[in-house]
């Protein structure tokens, strides 16, 4: 992919979406070496959700030779924020009284990177697509996911596009989506495909890059995977005040966790992993940025932390 100039890439975006009158109006081609560019992304820090190993830190996310590569590292990291059952502080005390777990954890044995566009790129309806190669090992639970920018979650909507990862200790790869008519009560429409489909198809299927696409309207949100459907979620939901978290803006999420809720027990032996990312490219049509224009204008409320 990367030896093509921008001109050709111009003329294949045309190519290959001027059937659906699609715009390319943003992509992010991993061009320049070093850290992603705090101009387009977000670092999240520390441990975040889903009682994960990894210690999500900027060291983990490189971008060399036309590639974003986020490494799942076996290394021993301090936690600046454990709570000791010796330290009598205040502060501590509070973290222990809430039973906070990534308090209760004095090392993270892992290292990942997890990076998101929140308030730097956000859509409001369009075609999303990223070609990336994912880490199978075991442990490794990549996402390629989209919230939306108001509300808590999981009243805001959360779109995966991409999820690999264990169910009953069998790899599957998943793609979902999440509201809630009432807060903390998330509800669900998940489809997970035994990883062992595509395997069977393809022996060498985790050594090659795939593209996730969404495409997505005021109707409905769509899920493929190398141009074959997964999974379709109506846009007609919401909470029970009237609020429809698929029509309002998303914004990306790529991250690699490691263990957790989900990812499975990592085997040491088995890393460093890597997961690696050609390309992220969004499309929408004239009348959706015409859509997304006139949200922008209508809502100037600050948005909500996820």
């Amino acid at each position: 992919m990367k030896p093509f100039s921008l001109a050709t890439l111009l003329l294949v975006f045309t190519a290959c979406t001027s059937a659906q009158d699609y715009q390319l109006v943003w992509s992010e081609e991993f061009e320049n070496n070093g850290a992603p560019s705090s101009a387009d992304w977000n670092f999240e820090h520390g441990f975040v959700r889903n009682h994960e190993y990894q210690w999500y830190q900027e060291d983990n996310a490189t971008i060399a030779d036309g590639f974003l590569t986020i490494e799942g590292r076996y290394e021993r990291v301090e936690n600046p924020y454990y709570a000791a059952p010796s330290d009598t502080s205040q502060q501590q005390y509070q973290r222990r009284r809430r039973n906070d777990w990534r308090s209760s954890r004095q090392f993270a044995e892992y290292t990942a990177s997890s990076i998101n566009t929140r308030g730097k790129h956000e859509w409001l309806y369009g075609r999303l697509e990223v070609r990336a190669k994912i880490p199978t090992e075991s442990g490794a639970w990549p996402a390629i996911w989209t919230l939306g920018i108001t509300r808590p979650w999981p009243v805001n909507g959360e779109i995966d596009i991409m999820e690999y990862y264990r169910r009953g200790g069998v790899p599957h790869i998943l793609a979902n989506a999440a509201w809630a008519r009432q807060p903390n009560q998330a509800k669900w429409n998940t489809c997970a495909i035994p990883y062992s489909r595509f395997t069977e198809k393809d022996p060498q299927w985790a050594e090659k890059f795939h593209t996730w696409r969404m495409d997505w309207d005021e109707d409905s949100l769509r899920l493929f995977l190398d141009d074959e459907l997964l999974n379709s979620q109506s846009c007609d939901v919401g909470d029970d005040a009237g609020f429809y978290p698929f029509r309002q803006p998303h914004y990306l999420l790529l991250n690699l966790a490691i263990g957790g809720d989900n990812g499975g027990e990592p085997s040491p032996a088995d890393y460093p992993i890597r997961y690696v990312i050609d390309y992220v490219r969004v499309y929408q049509t004239a009348e959706q940025q015409e859509a997304q224009k006139a949200y922008n204008e209508s809502h100037p409320s600050p948005k909500t932390p996820f």
